[in-house]
């Protein structure tokens, strides 16, 4: 898969260990825009999908979190490799730790009839909710943020993708 770039924040030099949490995340787009889940509590915007779990494929994690946090049900055959973000950076929990996470995106499609969402504690709590939206609005409000509890990375790098698609003519 290609690399759509990188983002390092060049601040883990003396760091002792790293911690790998790689993601994959889907790309749906219907009439130019976008599916994204939407986070009511901050009003941010990112791909659906999630954390790859131990011995679990990429595919198979973006299918399996997307159908979790947007009740979107992935079209097996319509999956097709867009690219990966390498991200690292020094830990926002442990100063003594570098963060390093490989993003795999996915351009695919997804059946009509959506199912209910299976949100975590969290999700819920943020209240995670799919949308489609105009990718230029996304961008906007995701450089645009007030206070998270996540890294700015996160959004930076949603935007990139974004700006990306659009670019490519994908969006």
């Amino acid at each position: 898969m290609r690399l759509l770039f990188e983002m390092d924040k060049k601040d883990h030099a003396d760091c002792t260990r790293s911690f790998v949490r790689n993601s994959a995340r889907s790309v749906i787009v219907s009439d130019k825009k976008v599916a994204m889940i939407h986070s009511g509590k901050y009003d941010y915007y990112k791909f659906p999908g999630g954390g790859i779990e131990a011995g679990e494929d990429p595919i198979e994690a973006m299918i399996r979190e997307t159908r979790e946090e947007a009740g979107l049900v992935i079209i097996p055959e319509s999956v097709r490799e867009y690219g990966i973000v390498h991200r690292v950076q020094k830990s926002d929990k442990d100063p003594d730790v570098r963060f390093v996470q490989d993003n795999y995106y996915y351009l695919c499609a997804a059946e009509d009839e959506a199912v209910l969402q299976n949100l975590q504690g969290y999700e819920a709590e943020e209240g995670y909710e799919r949308v489609y939206v105009d990718p230029c609005v996304a961008i906007e409000k995701n450089r645009n943020l007030g206070k998270t509890p996540y890294s700015p990375t996160m959004f930076e790098r949603e935007a990139r993708v974004l700006e990306m698609l659009i670019e490519e003519g994908l969006l």
